[in-house]
């Protein structure tokens, strides 16, 4: 059955009790989906999300307002202060932990998001990839700084293509890791992430939510962005970029919206571009996302719904009642 899917082996020895993976583009309405369904089964949500795992990035990262996480719990929300970074690594351990957990609590793991790597490293582990290696590191901040990241991005499109389409040319962690794997391995990071991806490390049951239309998807990201400014994200923004001590290369700065909302307040991009901007910014997220949904099914199909379906909450109720009680 497409989405109900078991590993090879599962690290939790036979009948390993199967986790929810609840995927999809930025404003598919996952969390909505996610509340109806922890009010239907027993089941715990842990959030699969690169920048949820701040504190204090409420609005711009259209994080559940408080009353909702009071009354339904989101593990792995507000982890993490602003100036501190998040790797896949640290989301593989920590919801490890927090699966075990709700099992041994009886609940089932209904995981949701949209950060692909997150999603990848917990279903098929992290790669064997090279350490830091701190002298090259610096030389390739001494060359960011006097030709800057874009300039390093394009070196990377010509060294590993894959990885380069996947990161935008501002993003300096990824741009410098990437180059760094490729010096040390004489091998692309994307080839070697890939060694691994044959085998499922955790049993899961797939579910994906993108609209039918991609305009419907444009228009939900408009609409959000506006409710957003009316809410107040440009001083939560503020805030953060007055905050003593970060600066515009820390993860949560990079974030889509805040790093426009920053370039904005540095007198680097005008009032009347900044909504523009971050529309243009959240689709290329969103087409990305949808990218690898689509060539993660290629190996592991998933079962996608139409998130803009009225009667959505009723078939997905359904269809894991299937994978529930299909035997083995």
């Amino acid at each position: 059955m497409p989405g109900c899917l078991k590993p090879e082996t599962s690290p939790g020895g036979a009948g390993e009790q199967a986790v929810i993976c609840l995927m999809g583009p930025t404003a598919a309405g996952k969390t909505n989906l996610a509340l109806a369904l922890y009010e239907r089964f027993p089941c715990g949500i842990i959030s699969v999300d690169s920048a949820q795992v701040y504190r204090g990035l409420d609005i711009g990262t259209a994080k559940p307002a408080p009353e909702v996480l009071r009354r339904v719990p989101h593990r792995l929300i507000d982890i993490r202060d602003p100036d501190e970074a998040y790797s896949a690594g640290c989301f593989q351990r920590d919801a490890t932990r927090e699966i075990a957990a709700l099992r041994s609590a009886g609940r089932r793991p209904l995981l949701v998001g949209g950060a692909g790597l997150y999603f990848r490293s917990l279903l098929y582990g992290l790669s064997h990839l090279p350490p830091a290696d701190r002298a090259l590191r610096e030389r390739l901040e001494r060359e960011a700084a006097a030709r800057g990241w874009e300039s390093l991005h394009r070196r990377l499109e010509k060294l590993d293509p894959a990885s380069a389409r996947s990161i935008h040319p501002q993003d300096s962690i990824r741009i410098q890791r990437a180059l760094e794997i490729r010096e040390l391995t004489g091998r692309p990071a994307s080839e070697l992430r890939c060694l691994d991806a044959e085998r499922r490390r955790l049993p899961a049951i797939l579910l994906a939510l993108a609209p039918a239309r991609r305009e419907a998807l444009r228009e939900r990201i408009a609409a959000r962005f506006q409710d957003m400014l009316r809410r107040g994200f440009l001083d939560e923004a503020y805030a953060l970029y007055r905050r003593p001590g970060l600066h515009e290369g820390l993860p949560a700065a990079r974030l889509v919206g805040y790093r426009q909302a920053w370039l904005h307040f540095a007198g680097r991009l005008r009032a009347e571009e900044l909504t523009r901007h971050v529309l243009t910014s959240t689709w290329k997220l969103a087409r990305r996302q949808l990218i690898w949904l689509r060539t993660l099914d290629e190996r592991a199909p998933i079962k996608w719904f139409d998130g803009a379906d009225p009667g959505l909450e009723g078939k997905v109720l359904r269809f894991l009642d299937r994978c529930f009680s299909a035997p083995g």
